[in-house]
């Protein structure tokens, strides 16, 4: 699934996370806006790879970092991604099926900022209906890798990773984390595999 998405906007009855994607802190930002290194591309068009459309296998913890015994609950279905600016932004629908009648209508954006050479990844449901503020990143060596913090239900702060693994021509693994211990550990709570169905 090409795209932050946060398991708790699904509406699933176990989800007892609330709260909206924050900023990053001041020391997640200064690291996040590190100038890139000279012999890097600019990087406005690394999500060029994943326009088209795709088949899409989910599964999505259903209490994370909570003392229950872990919970995956999975979903199918499918991600169109389409290009906007000529690459330097993207926006992608999901649409999924899990079991017991729950349902998915994702959208994301992805904005391109040329100055700091990161993307934000902004997230609606149609739950919802409002985008989360953004979370910020950018590819190296085709990994992507964005970071963010989030609140729990339980006031407790922790920090969102989330990233891109090429798994093989075609083929990609979308993995989000949340550690509550300032990054030591992390637990992964949503774990989508994409694999092309159209050209681009």
């Amino acid at each position: 699934m090409p795209a932050i998405f946060h398991p708790w906007s699904v509406g699933l009855p176990l989800m007892l996370l609330a709260g909206a994607l924050l900023l990053p802190p001041p020391a997640l930002a200064q690291t996040a806006a590190a100038a890139p290194d000279a012999s890097s591309s600019d990087g406005q068009h690394d999500f060029d790879f994943e326009i088209g459309t795709w088949k899409t296998e989910m599964k999505v913890l259903a209490e994370p970092l909570s003392e229950s015994p872990d919970q995956w609950l999975e979903f199918d279905g499918t991600s169109t991604v389409r290009k906007v600016w000529d690459g330097r932004a993207n926006l992608l629908e999901l649409e999924a099926d899990g079991s017991g009648g729950h349902h998915i209508e994702g959208l994301s954006l992805r904005l391109y900022n040329p100055k700091s050479r990161q993307w934000s990844l902004h997230f609606s449901n149609a739950r919802v209906g409002k985008l989360t503020p953004p979370v910020y990143g950018r590819f190296t060596d085709g990994r992507g890798m964005f970071q963010g913090e989030d609140f729990l239900d339980d006031g407790r702060a922790v920090l969102v990773r989330f990233e891109i693994l090429p798994m093989a021509p075609d083929v990609y693994r979308f993995v989000q984390s949340f550690s509550a211990d300032g990054g030591r550990t992390w637990e992964e709570n949503w774990i989508a595999t994409d694999t092309r169905m159209a050209p681009r």
